[in-house]
């Protein structure tokens, strides 16, 4: 936990790690708070409204005899076992049983298809794995391929579905022991495969130990204003599935004793959002930069009274525009805060100790080493962009790449991890972020990042959202691109391009303003709301 301090100078000497040899996150997040006091873990909401609470005591409980359920079925301590599900709490109850049993959880996408579902149950060599009636019939379609599965616990049926091969999830709960002694782990015990998105060639599965959760603590309380100060409440629209819903909010949350909302909308709804956190006064948010755009393009929050402390997001550059309507809109500043799968949340902004360089993505969090280096590992002088890595060891980094071991030694020169995101850090040791090494576009000599000008284009009242890739060019190498979706009341014309490259001229730089301008219903994302610029620069890029 970071400890108290009037500077960020301050709070960097002042932090040092405590990772003790023997953890375990589902004690960790769960057992802990387990004594009887009745203190409020989760607080589930169906889309109808609906509000169960849970305790930790019963979670424990509940926690406790799935894990008697999957030992009987032949779980053992590293063995893989998929988590397809929603934010709910079967998907809460699988992961901490998962931990306990000292087996590795596979968080899987709600939204998978058999394909994708195929892919990472095979590639992990899941045994068992947990999921609704839906991904059970997504299974089906795919089961004959995957010959090590051989447990599936559904969770929406009361009795075993023999044409489906599945078994009810509450049925084999209830009918296990209530005692289980939770096998013991290291701290670098493996716990977690999370896959990547994908998004460059197929997906890998970063494999992490336990130490991940108290490697994520520093990178949650400095952007969420310190956390748990004034802590009642977390919410994320993220999918519990990926790195950012999981570790950067169900389990530091539970950490630190304090309650976590379920409720993730089948489509994300801006207004729906406010009234969810005015509802139950959420205290805390991480809220990933699509969901603020959606956010953004509601009139009138001020007619929800949010209870709001601290909001932070990741994923993507959010910028100045963004950031000056969360606090108007919110109440709060966002604190940005960036990582990635491999290693997550490793520089955070922080309103607490320092206003917001509009542009970066903050300061290295106390506790990791965070550099920018060349293409050979080895570091550059302040203001002179390249790769951004992060030193290793590091209790926050990954193990490695689930049976990939040439593509986890190229993650690396020597002892730095190289994210594959471009930055440079400032005098002030603000870090800036200028693209991922393969969004940066090179143009008549100059190398300029999509972020800024992506952040220029959203402070024009016309645009709701919008990328920027680059498209060849005989002339310039590659021309600035950009895609656009507008917001209601404005229509696509050869005008409205004049004057929002004029805007970019005028307020950002004459060598970046976009030459070509598309306008677009919808940007493509990933499943975690990150633009999929891949697939706007082949719109652009003609065919060999």
């Amino acid at each position: 936990m970071l400890p108290a301090a009037d500077s960020y100078d301050a709070l960097v000497a002042a932090f040092e790690w405590r990772i003790p040899p023997q953890y375990n996150i589902g004690i960790d997040a769960c057992d802990k708070w387990a004594d009887g006091s009745g203190r409020l873990a989760l607080i589930c909401e169906t889309r109808d409204g609906q509000a169960t609470r849970y305790t930790f005591d019963e979670l424990k409980s509940l926690s406790d005899r799935f894990a008697n359920a999957l030992r009987r079925s032949g779980v053992k301590k590293g063995d893989r076992v998929g988590i397809f599900l929603a934010q709910s709490v079967e998907t809460a109850l699988a992961h901490l049983a998962v931990y306990k049993c000292g087996a590795i959880a596979v968080p899987l996408f709600a939204l998978f298809g058999p394909d994708a579902l195929q892919y990472r149950l095979s590639d992990s060599g899941a045994v068992a794995l947990v999921t609704d009636l839906g991904g059970a019939q997504k299974i089906a379609s795919v089961r004959s391929s995957l010959p090590e599965l051989r447990s599936i616990f559904c969770v929406d049926t009361d009795h075993a579905d023999t044409a489906l091969q599945v078994e009810s999830f509450w049925s084999a709960l209830n009918e296990s022991p209530a005692a289980f002694d939770a096998e013991p782990t290291l701290a670098d015990d493996p716990a977690v495969i999370i896959y990547t998105s994908g998004t460059t060639g197929k997906p890998k599965g970063a494999l992490h130990a336990h130490r991940v959760l108290l490697g994520h603590l520093p990178g949650v309380e400095m952007p969420q204003a310190f956390f748990p100060n004034d802590a009642r409440l977390m919410w994320t629209p993220a999918d519990w599935a990926w790195i950012g819903g999981l570790f950067d909010v169900l389990l530091p949350s539970w950490h630190h004793g304090v309650a976590v909302l379920a409720r993730r909308f089948e489509k994300f709804d801006g207004e729906a959002a406010f009234d969810l956190m005015q509802r139950h006064a959420v205290t805390h948010a991480f809220l990933p930069p699509t969901a603020l755009k959606m956010m953004r393009a509601v009139e009138h929050p001020e007619r929800w009274a949010l209870s709001l402390r601290a909001v932070a997001s990741g994923g993507e550059s959010l910028g100045a525009e963004l950031i000056e309507w969360g606090r108007r809109a919110l109440g709060v500043t966002i604190n940005e805060f960036y990582g990635q799968t491999e290693c997550n949340v490793v520089v955070a902004s922080c309103a607490t100790l320092f206003e917001p360089c509009f542009g970066s993505i903050g300061k290295v969090v106390p506790g990791h080493r965070v550099a920018i280096v060349d293409d050979t590992g080895h570091t550059v002088p302040r203001g002179e962009p390249g790769n951004i890595a992060i030193h290793a060891p590091d209790p926050v980094m990954f193990l490695g790449y689930w049976r990939n071991e040439s593509a986890t030694r190229d993650k690396f020169r020597g002892d730095w991890l190289l994210t594959g995101d471009m930055g440079l850090m400032d005098g002030d040791g603000f870090i800036r972020f200028v693209g991922r090494d393969d969004d940066v576009i090179t143009s008549a000599g100059y190398r300029i990042g999509p972020a800024p000008i992506e952040d220029c284009l959203l402070r024009h009242p016309a645009v709701r959202m919008a990328a920027v890739v680059g498209a060849p060019d005989a002339q310039r190498t590659e021309i600035v691109t950009a895609f656009v979706v507008l917001n209601p009341g404005y229509q696509p014309s050869d005008a409205l391009v004049q004057t929002l490259q004029e805007h970019v001229k005028t307020h950002l730089a004459a060598h970046e303003y976009p030459r070509a301008i598309h306008f677009v219903d919808a940007l493509p994302m990933t499943a975690t709301g990150k633009v999929i610029r891949r697939e706007l620069r082949e719109r652009v890029t003609p065919p060999r």
